[in-house]
């Protein structure tokens, strides 16, 4: 069995889909035997001792009076991982990310003799410039056994950087569909927001950022509503756009059908998925921020709902057009407002579609299928 320390500082408890990711995927590739190196965040000791893995709890603050103020972060990370490879007999060495887990995975590999694999998610190659910082990732990633680009959007972006192509391999990030699928129980949560068997619901899931095109939704609502559509739009997330999208719907007299949730419990999550008639994330790229996949995507085909993407980025891996949903411009309103007007308004076409995006989630996105070809990594 092989037996992995895996450097992450995103992981559970935190938010978001690279903390889920490797919470799925190292339980299902072995026990205790694989350590997994991450920060100490608030509600961790709770889902440690659940955990399948040896997970390692370690401090990954930056300091104010330190120069450069990540130095702590980097010094606690290359300790503790040091100390666990050699006294451990692990398969190979896995990083989150090239900075700060890539370079010091490398380093540490290097120092200990083992292989060391490191995942691309596609925007933080491409919003951290072409300074040190960019320069230190682009040699991690080019140094690496091997590469794990979520998209060939990422990968396309790797190859550009100079990473030998033999090197990256191709693993979309995964679902749980247990957890995730149809049937689920939603009337109440529709109720919850006005919603009657007459109206349609329209759901997002993110961080409230500008590039998640969750304001052009706003945007689109008077002219569906001016077509006889009766809409309620739910937003699940928090960020620093909440104040931008209250005013925004205030603005076009639409505050009454934008409901902004904040977080939702784990338990509900899937819910609101199984509530909505549409799911919609029209993410476009703002200097050079972009969605290297789109997690909650491949959550709502689970689900069995359409959905509908940006075309920038790496989507259209998560979102097939015109099959599982729609990609647009997420630069363009209307765009936007004639894609959620061929799914809303016929419902027939909306089901086609969904069950499309059900199968293709079944088949190719479940965590035990990521694990597999994880599992089955060549490195040098």
């Amino acid at each position: 069995m092989p037996r992995y320390l895996v450097l992450t500082e995103l992981f559970l408890p935190t938010k978001g889909g690279t903390a889920v990711w490797f919470a799925e995927v190292y339980q299902r590739l072995s026990g205790k035997e694989t350590h997994i190196v991450t920060a100490d965040v608030p509600g961790a000791a709770a889902v440690d001792a659940m955990h399948s893995n040896t997970v390692h709890r370690i401090r990954m603050h930056r300091v104010a009076w330190l120069r450069p103020e990540s130095l702590g972060m980097y010094a606690n990370l290359f300790i503790k991982s040091l100390w666990l490879a050699l006294t451990h007999r692990f398969t190979a060495i896995h990083a989150g990310r090239a900075l700060p887990e890539g370079i010091t995975a490398w380093l540490v590999a290097r120092l200990t003799l083992h292989p060391v694999v490191i995942y691309a998610h596609g925007e933080e190659l491409t919003t951290w410039g072409h300074g040190r910082k960019y320069k230190a990732m682009r040699f991690a990633l080019r140094h690496a056994d091997r590469v794990i680009a979520n998209s060939e959007y990422t990968r396309d972006t790797l190859i550009k950087m100079g990473v030998n192509p033999d090197c990256i391999t191709l693993i979309y990030p995964g679902v749980d569909v247990t957890r995730f699928r149809p049937g689920l129980p939603c009337a109440e949560l529709r109720q919850s927001v006005c919603v009657t068997d007459a109206s349609k619901l329209v759901l997002s899931v993110g961080r409230l950022s500008r590039r998640k095109g969750f304001d052009k939704v706003i945007q689109a609502l008077p002219a569906l509503i001016h077509a006889g559509l009766d809409i309620q739009y739910v937003l699940i997330g928090i960020g620093e756009d909440y104040e931008y999208l209250f005013d925004l719907a205030r603005k076009h007299d639409v505050a009454d059908r934008v409901h902004l949730l904040g977080h939702v419990t784990v338990e509900d999550l899937p819910c609101w998925y199984n509530a909505c008639d549409v799911f919609i994330m029209p993410n476009r790229e703002i200097n050079g921020d972009t969605e290297g996949f789109g997690m909650v995507f491949i959550e709502a085909a689970a689900c069995g709902k359409p959905a509908i993407a940006g075309n920038a980025g790496g989507t259209g891996a998560a979102v097939v057009d015109e099959v599982t949903g729609f990609r647009v411009d997420g630069t363009d309103t209307v765009a936007v407002t004639i894609a959620m007007q061929r799914i809303l308004e016929n419902t027939q076409y909306a089901q086609q579609i969904g069950n499309c995006a059900l199968t293709r989630a079944i088949q190719q996105f479940d965590w035990s299928i990521v694990a597999k070809k994880t599992q089955q990594l060549q490195t040098k």
